[in-house]
C-alpha cells in the first residue's frame, strides 16, 4: 500500500463493516491498517480519541500510519456539533512526535444510514425483502437508520458481526453516488481535509 490510514471509530460494528465499506480503496493504493475502537462500551470522546491515536501510533512505529480519519456517529445532533469538539481540541493534545494528520469525518445519524444508500445489494441480503419507508436516494436524511435497520431483519439479531455480513455486500460506489457524509468520509481517508 502506498498510504496506510488508521480509522478510530466508536464501536465493533465500524471495526468489523469499515474494512468492507472501504475495500475498493486498495485500487487506489489506500489500505485502512486497522480500525481501533475504545474498550469494554466506553465513549468515544475528545480523550479516547486522543489514547487511541498514541496507542496506534506507538504500536506501529515500524511502520507508522500516514494518516488517522475519526469518524464518528451524529446520533441526531448536527455534525459542527459532533465533530467540532475533535477537530477542535484534538491536535492539541497530541504530541509533536506523532506527525500524521487527523481528520475527522462523520456518519450522518448512524453508519445504519450507508447500508441503504445500496438499496439493491442490501435488498438482496435480506433475501428481496422491501426497504420500508425509506427514501433511499438520500440514506442520511433517514431518522433512526439503526433501528429501521434492526426492524427489517425478520427476528434475527442486528450484531457487528451482521453488520460486516452486510457491509461485505455493498457496493462502495453506490454508497458514495448517494450519501453526503459517506463520501466525505472517503475523502478525508483518500485525500486529506475536507469541509464537514
Amino acid at each position: 500500500m502506498d498510504k496506510r490510514v488508521i480509522v478510530i471509530a466508536s464501536g465493533e460494528t465500524e471495526r468489523r463493516a469499515l474494512p468492507h465499506l472501504l475495500r475498493h480503496l486498495t485500487d487506489k493504493g489506500i489500505g485502512v491498517s486497522e480500525v481501533r475502537i475504545p474498550r469494554r462500551h466506553r465513549v468515544l470522546n475528545v480523550a479516547m480519541a486522543e489514547r487511541l491515536i498514541k496507542a496506534a501510533w506507538y504500536a506501529n512505529a515500524a511502520a507508522p500510519p500516514d494518516k488517522f480519519v475519526v469518524l464518528l456517529d451524529t446520533d441526531w445532533k448536527t455534525p459542527d456539533k459532533v465533530t467540532g469538539p475533535f477537530r477542535d481540541r484534538l491536535p492539541e493534545r497530541l504530541s509533536e512526535d506523532i506527525t500524521p494528520p487527523v481528520l475527522v469525518a462523520y456518519a450522518q445519524q448512524h453508519l445504519e444510514a450507508w447500508y441503504f444508500a445500496d438499496a439493491a445489494n442490501l435488498r438482496s441480503w435480506l433475501g428481496g425483502r422491501a426497504l420500508g419507508s425509506v427514501n433511499e436516494s438520500r440514506p442520511d436524511e433517514i431518522q433512526n437508520p439503526k433501528q429501521h435497520l434492526k426492524n427489517l431483519l425478520g427476528g434475527r439479531v442486528y450484531t457487528a458481526r451482521v453488520a460486516e455480513e452486510i457491509a461485505r455486500g455493498l457496493d462502495a460506489q453506490n454508497i458514495v453516488q448517494r450519501s453526503p457524509s459517506f463520501r466525505k468520509f472517503v475523502e478525508a481517508v483518500v485525500n486529506g481535509p475536507s469541509k464537514t
